[in-house]
């Protein structure tokens, strides 16, 4: 009854291929996406907390939101997607890890107040985003990823990473998030990864780990710099239009998804080889064709901020659909970055505006008990 369940994840910025990954289109021609799991200013910043209660309901907390609800009844975990709810993914979770009502038991016990007494306690359920919203970091995917390890160590469920990933698209899906796999395989798994599917509805990542090197060596490690724009941007609205023309097959979009799977594989070439140089001119590459996919992932003040530090860059690009959030930049050499704090620093377009430090995360999601 004293124990935590704790788990936590660092989110991923993708650098290539980003897209790809995003039904209908990996369904139809399978996926294949870079992307490096990171962690900011030292942590982890996706957590979730569980733990045991005497009462026989569960407990809903979100730290960042100061927010908390009870939950007695299975009816309150199914308005998972009621909107603007602060524990739809949770709620979502819980229902995935076997919290909902059996079809074949219609009776009058079969209550979720039965069903924590069957089990011999209530659950407690806290959150933590250490992010803002809109981030572009994958973080609502990797969120659920972390909540459902947690449920799953804690009820010992017996899913590995591969299916807690799984878990987590069926989830966006009931939340009709949409979305692809890339995120949430982003944060759980460690490290620089190419990831890639095949045509199909079984849609599981093959995994080759990338050497560290060029994020992680002192001549390149301080050339990584992440900033916080301060521009809020809701990645729902891209996403819908992108997945529509998906779905129309419409030729310039697949021919450019295409060629972004082409361009994802030379820069598996290139970090493999160790070309800092043509690692960082690629990334400036992905940010290119983000744009020509849809315009409305550089909006004018991100234009505005690039254009401050552009020759001081060999790549810069917003992680995931764009429009606001983070801006992840790959200075050119130590003296270039620090260039580039100072011109950001004496330049803030937002009051929130500000950078982040980031590292790699080796390990991707983590979970303990106390």
């Amino acid at each position: 009854m004293d124990q935590i369940v704790w788990a936590r994840s660092p989110v991923r910025i993708d650098i290539a291929g980003g897209w790809t990954d995003t039904p209908p289109y990996c369904l139809m021609e399978g996926g294949t996406v870079v992307n490096l799991a990171i962690e900011l200013n030292g942590q982890p910043p996706l957590q979730a907390y569980v733990k045991p209660c005497r009462e026989t309901h569960i407990v809903l907390r979100s730290i960042d939101l100061g927010a908390t609800e009870v939950v007695d009844t299975y009816e309150q975990l199914a308005d998972f997607n009621r909107v603007g709810s602060p524990f739809s993914i949770p709620k979502a979770a819980l229902t995935l890890a076997g919290f909902q009502c059996s079809a074949e038991n219609p009776s009058t016990d079969n209550t979720l107040r039965r069903q924590l007494e069957q089990l011999g306690y209530g659950i407690e359920l806290t959150l933590l985003s250490a992010i803002p919203a809109g981030s572009g970091l994958g973080t609502s995917s990797i969120l659920a990823a972390t909540v459902l390890g947690a449920l799953n160590d804690f009820c010992r469920l017996g899913w590995d990473k591969n299916e807690i990933g799984h878990k987590t698209l069926m989830l966006e899906q009931m939340l009709t998030t949409g979305g692809g796999w890339q995120d949430q395989f982003g944060g759980i798994l460690g490290g620089v990864k190419l990831l890639q599917t095949g045509r199909g509805f079984e849609q599981d990542p093959l995994v080759r780990w990338l050497p560290t090197d060029l994020w992680t060596l002192p001549e390149y490690e301080q050339c990584h710099l992440l900033y916080y724009t301060g521009i809020t941007r809701t990645a729902k609205h891209i996403l819908a239009e992108i997945v529509r023309r998906m779905f129309l097959n419409h030729h310039d979009q697949l021919l450019l998804l295409r060629q972004m799977k082409e361009h994802t594989m030379q820069m598996y070439d290139a970090i493999q080889r160790q070309d800092f140089r043509q690692m960082g001119l690629l990334v400036r590459h992905t940010w290119q064709q983000n744009q020509l996919l849809d315009s409305g992932t550089n909006p004018v003040e991100v234009q505005r901020l690039t254009a401050l530090v552009d020759d001081l860059c060999l790549g810069y690009k917003l992680p995931g659909a764009g429009g606001g959030g983070y801006l992840y930049m790959v200075a050119k050499d130590p003296a270039a970055a620090a260039r580039i704090r100072t011109v950001l620093s004496e330049n803030r377009q937002s009051a929130n505006a500000r950078f982040v430090d980031m590292s790699l995360s080796a390990r991707g999601l983590q979970i303990s008990r106390s």
